[in-house]
């Protein structure tokens, strides 16, 4: 009866994630209007993996990479989940998998992809200068 209970509660704690507009992904928008750029678009349907910020006109697709979702080695360790890994390893492994897919099209698209992890977020300085310097380019 507990586990039941804990994974209806677990169940519903993961619905509740967002998919857009998170803090992270908030994070990097509020740097780009910082540092100058504001001509974006956001969650582009017709754009491979939907990159959370996209510069049309200089075909620059920004995605804003949850660390747990799409399997980031922060800092040398990777977050695997510690209970039901039979669905979560597999699901990750195809959240990667999509990722390779999205971006090889876009850059065989003559599109220059950033990646931004969630843990990059935390470094707001160090994210500024990133930003700064490869939408410079």
């Amino acid at each position: 009866m507990t586990d039941t209970l804990l994974t209806k509660e677990r169940s519903e704690r993961m619905r509740l994630v967002k998919s857009k507009n998170t803090r992270p992904e908030l994070t990097v928008r509020k740097l780009c209007r910082k540092l100058g750029y504001r001509g974006y678009r956001l969650h582009r349907k017709d754009l491979p993996g939907k990159p959370d910020i996209a510069f049309m006109g200089r075909k620059i697709a920004i995605f804003v990479h949850g660390c747990f979702w799409h399997g980031h080695n922060c800092h040398g360790k990777i977050r695997y989940p510690k209970s039901n890994q039979d669905y979560w390893l597999p699901k990750i492994k195809r959240n990667e998998a999509k990722d390779a897919e999205n971006m090889a099209w876009l850059v065989a698209s003559d599109w220059q992809v950033i990646v931004i992890w969630e843990c990059e977020t935390k470094h707001v300085e160090q994210l500024a200068s990133k930003l700064a310097n490869l939408l410079a380019s």
